[in-house]
């Protein structure tokens, strides 16, 4: 069996040496799987079957282990996501004050349910069992922000104000070449 620092990356791109880096930095022990994992997802955007497999064989984890612990997480994502992600909480308090109502007005707003993307790459839509704010039920984290209290009409106007900023960005930097 080849010696894990022997195992040559995917690919020439950068980013694996950010990846090979945190593996090195834990002595390639199976016990930094987690923290390797996210290294990748926060390097490239999410983990892909070739990021599992590499990540299985330079950890000498199975790669069934690999593969559980990135289902399990809901932070990892399998397949690349938009530029902005909105994740609904569907726990017990979030569904019973209208998770779902808040899903079924994104699906009809954007066009997209949990798990998809819209077509222009701008969006993904997520579902998750608990954000920890039942509090603020229901709840909705947009891109890593916390949002509570939220109605249809409001997750709208978030969504909107959100890729807005975005459609903003990109005129000022394009003016600026």
């Amino acid at each position: 069996m080849a010696h894990r620092t022997e195992i040559p990356v995917p690919s020439s791109d950068k980013r694996w040496k950010l990846v090979e880096a945190t593996m090195r930095r834990n002595g390639y022990r199976p016990d930094a799987l987690i923290e390797t994992l996210h290294t990748v997802q926060e390097s490239f955007g999410y983990l892909d079957d070739v990021s599992l497999q590499w990540v299985s064989r330079k950890l000498h984890v199975a790669p069934s282990q690999v593969y559980g612990v990135a289902t399990f997480y809901h932070y990892f994502s399998l397949k690349p996501q938009g530029r902005h992600v909105c994740s609904v909480c569907t726990g017990t308090a979030c569904y019973i004050k209208g998770a779902e109502k808040l899903l079924e007005k994104i699906d009809t707003y954007f066009g997209i349910k949990p798990g998809e993307t819209t077509k222009d790459n701008e969006l993904s839509l997520l579902t998750v069992r608990c954000v920890g704010a039942c509090g603020l039920a229901p709840a909705v984290v947009l891109d890593g922000e916390v949002l509570g209290n939220v109605t249809p009409e409001t997750i709208v106007a978030y969504l909107e104000k959100r890729m807005e900023e975005t459609v903003n960005d990109k005129v000022v930097e394009n003016d600026g070449v």
